[in-house]
């Protein structure tokens, strides 16, 4: 009887951390945002954090690093502090994202990053890539 209670615990929990992100009418739907220059990859999440979302952001640095060097930087937020509510209410972000920004242009891999972090983080370096060279 406790398994199932587990289950259900369990399933609730990752229906959550789902649900939470407030998403875009399309998952790499790109929309206007104040003027930055050059590009940059922001992932936000929240002080408790599952393997999935730790490894989002593990994957995402170590492809940064590897593609571009120190010429696309990657910022990490907190949610639950004050900085990173501010800034993901200028991005418009209230939950767990994995966004590509460069000026005007805003690209959401929350979906392939959840997707793919873990299972193949190979095919999610390969996406951050295909996303980030058209703006460089």
């Amino acid at each position: 009887m406790k398994r199932i209670y587990f289950f259900i615990a369990g399933l609730a929990m990752l229906s959550l951390m789902f649900f939470s992100t407030k998403k875009s009418q399309e998952t790499n739907e790109i929309t206007s945002l104040e003027s930055k220059s050059g590009v940059e990859v922001y992932y936000f999440h929240f002080t408790r954090r599952c393997p999935t979302c730790q490894a989002v952001e593990e994957v995402a640095k170590e492809a940064l690093k590897e593609y571009y060097g120190a010429n696309v930087p990657f910022k990490g937020f907190n949610l639950d502090e004050e900085e990173g509510k501010t800034r993901g209410e200028a991005l418009g972000v209230s939950g767990q994202s994995l966004i590509v920004v460069m000026g005007d242009t805003k690209i959401d891999l929350t979906n392939e990053g959840f997707m793919y972090a873990r299972t193949n983080p190979d095919k999610l370096k390969q996406i951050l890539k295909e996303k980030i060279d058209p703006l460089i």
